[in-house]
């Protein structure tokens, strides 16, 4: 796989990735995608970057994350209610980490993105209280002055990775929890029988983005980290949407007009 693909298409360069993706998805046009590839590569030479290590060069690493760019334009869907570099984030940083992962490798996160994850741990609830839902990326974004780009990068950092070491940490890292703790917790308290009879008689109640992700979850099985990956935010928020989706639709169906339903 080479770093450039050339493309006979040629497209008005103010044409939206939404535009591109569309005519993908539905026109089945490929040159569309072989552009998105192209637009966002430098998305995926800025993470091969900040990862490479350990005589990898940062080509390779690249080569590697584009197949995580290719997945995120191959499964993208609006409904997400994200961009798509935002998107594709976490699948470009997913294929990089089981590239180490498979060579046995652990992976340092940076110190930057542990500063900001740090940070973002306490915004998360923070703007949620404020807000009365979960914020979204941008406005993560704003509230940390960070870069959209920083903030995905720094939630994914958080996910769990097999290879690094829980028990492996340098004096430079003590001030910073390791990602592993970071992760959300699994959704507790509700019995699987229990919140598909719920969800069969409360999902209407969800925004479309809660709908989906309690749909990946029960009916199709897929598991937190996922639905993390296929949506595009942390396992984290998504832990923390199964819950608060779930205790919705408990009190859509404690309310009196839900009863006489």
């Amino acid at each position: 796989m080479t770093a450039t693909l050339e493309h006979p298409l040629v497209v008005d360069p103010a044409t939206t990735d939404g535009e591109l993706l569309r005519r993908y998805h539905e026109g089945g046009e490929v040159d569309c995608r072989q552009i998105l590839i192209e637009r966002h590569l430098g998305l995926v030479r800025r993470l091969a970057q900040r990862y490479a290590h350990k005589g990898e060069a940062v080509e390779d690493l690249t080569q590697v994350g584009c197949m995580g760019l290719i997945k995120a334009i191959d499964r993208f869907d609006g409904k997400y209610g994200v961009g798509l570099s935002t998107y594709a984030g976490p699948n470009i940083l997913g294929e990089i980490k089981r590239h180490f992962r498979d060579k046995g490798w652990s992976m340092r996160v940076p110190r930057d993105v542990q500063e900001l994850n740090v940070k973002l741990s306490r915004v998360v609830d923070e703007l949620t209280v404020r807000l009365g839902r979960s914020p979204n990326v941008e406005e993560l974004a704003e509230a940390t002055t960070s870069t959209a780009e920083q903030v995905v990068e720094a939630l994914e950092s958080s996910r769990a990775y097999t290879a690094i070491s829980l028990s492996d940490s340098s004096d430079d890292d003590d001030d910073f929890p390791s990602p592993m703790d970071a992760l959300g917790e699994v959704e507790g308290g509700y019995d699987r029988t229990e919140e598909r009879h719920l969800l069969r008689q409360g999902l209407g109640a969800l925004p479309e983005r809660e709908r989906a992700i309690l749909h990946m979850r029960f009916f199709e099985g897929l598991t937190q980290s996922e639905i993390a990956e296929r949506v595009g935010i942390s396992q984290m928020h998504v832990s923390r949407l199964i819950r608060q989706s779930l205790d919705r639709v408990r009190d859509e169906l404690d309310t009196p007009a839900a009863a006489a339903a």
